[in-house]
């Protein structure tokens, strides 16, 4: 699927790391061609954007299931999966046939297992796996508790250059917990684990990203404590990023006092103070990524007691939006909403997209940031509606996607 004839799109507010301004945007070939102050070339069809957004397609980075509905609803045009599949992305034939999967009209950027069915103990074949097309390394839901085992791997890693996604919570304390410890879960009775367990475990990862000189990057970072870690970091010069989830900055443990299994996650929502923190180093620059963390879950596994069910949410329909709150909330501009959903992921993957820039795939979405709609899990296209945001009013819709300059 190609594109056959050039494309202008007018009357728009173009979306760029330096701000947004009114413009137009042209694109042929599957690639950008202008931006700006562009006119339409003889032939071309020309589209009028009507003054909303051109943006570029979000980069999902670190997703649990490919829905393309769902991502193409959200305006995700590339997702990068993460190896916790059935069975696992331990081999470069997996591998390969994911990177596969998605085409034409949606990229999937496999990330390679760290380790031999993601057990934490045997290096998987990263090397071949990057041949393969893995774009990265991760360690799946959980964390490497072998200090040794992880430093191998961000030798192994660095050597390659492929960029390390780890989870970031100890699980020695972590164990079954399903909340984490405090007021609501001691009201709740449920089982819980310190925030502390994520601070350990980033305090540890990143020691490790400095010896060995591997670029880290944290899938989660949820706490104040793990998050004043990162800014230390990253102002030592070691190469650590951060991302988070909406449901991070949008909910506290306070979800969960109805047993709402929906809000059932991984890291577990916590504490009000924790989510003050995050939409404060969202602010400032210490968050880099904000991914869907798209996970859905049937019936089968949500609709159980809450320490039973299945962590996860059904987040690629939610996240422009979700995103968009912080844009009117004054906590960050347009520009850099955009870099947080799409430049940012895209240069960590080392993709050709995330950015409107001439020479980059043509990877487009216009938005309209005010169209008012209600979350409805009922009316979701993800494969399970699971998300904590079912019945929340909000604003902003994708009204037309193109992927490699093809209308989606």
């Amino acid at each position: 699927m190609k594109q056959q004839r050039a494309i202008t799109i007018t009357n728009g507010r173009v979306v760029t790391s330096g701000g947004v301004t009114p413009g137009n945007l042209r694109f042929a070939g599957g690639m950008i061609d202008a931006v700006g102050d562009v006119s339409p070339h003889d032939g071309d069809d020309i589209i009028d954007a009507r003054g909303q957004l051109i943006a570029p397609g979000l980069v999902d980075l670190g997703v649990f299931a490919v829905d393309k509905p769902a991502f193409h609803f959200g305006g995700i045009t590339r997702a990068a999966l993460m190896p916790d599949q059935s069975p696992p992305l331990d081999l470069p034939s997996r591998v390969s046939f994911i990177a596969k999967s998605g085409k034409p009209d949606f990229w999937v950027h496999p990330l390679a297992a760290a380790t031999r069915g993601l057990e934490g103990r045997e290096l998987a074949e990263i090397a071949l796996m990057k041949d393969a097309g893995a774009l990265g390394v991760a360690t799946g839901r959980h964390w490497i508790a072998d200090s040794g085992v992880m430093l191998r791997l961000m030798q192994y890693a660095a050597m390659l250059d492929m960029i390390i996604v780890t989870h970031a919570e100890d699980g020695a304390l972590v164990g079954e917990a399903c909340a984490t410890a405090g007021e609501m879960a001691t009201r709740l009775g449920l089982p819980s684990a310190l925030a502390g367990a994520e601070a350990l475990a980033v305090a540890r990862d990143i020691a490790l990203a400095e010896i060995s000189g591997a670029r880290l990057h944290l899938r989660q970072v949820t706490t104040a404590a793990a998050l004043d870690l990162v800014r230390a970091a990253k102002a030592r010069g070691i190469a650590v990023t951060a991302g988070v989830t909406p449901a991070h900055f949008m909910l506290s443990d306070l979800a969960l006092m109805d047993f709402r299994t929906f809000a059932r996650l991984s890291p577990p929502l916590r504490s009000e103070a924790d989510r003050q923190a995050v939409i404060a180093a969202i602010g400032d620059g210490t968050i880099d990524v904000i991914a869907s963390g798209h996970d859905p879950r049937g019936p089968e596994d949500k609709r159980l007691p809450f320490a039973d069910a299945e962590a996860g949410m059904a987040g690629a329909e939610t996240l422009l939006a979700m995103v968009l709150t912080l844009v009117r909330d004054d906590v960050i501009d347009m520009a850099r909403a955009f870099d947080l959903m799409s430049g940012n992921p895209a240069k960590l993957l080392g993709v050709p997209a995330g950015r409107l820039e001439a020479g980059l795939e043509a990877d487009i979405a216009l938005i309209d940031p005010e169209k008012p709609w209600v979350v409805d899990r009922r009316k979701m296209e993800a494969t399970a509606d699971n998300t904590p945001f079912d019945g929340q009013p909000t604003q902003g819709r994708v009204s037309t996607l193109y992927k490699g300059g093809v209308l989606i």
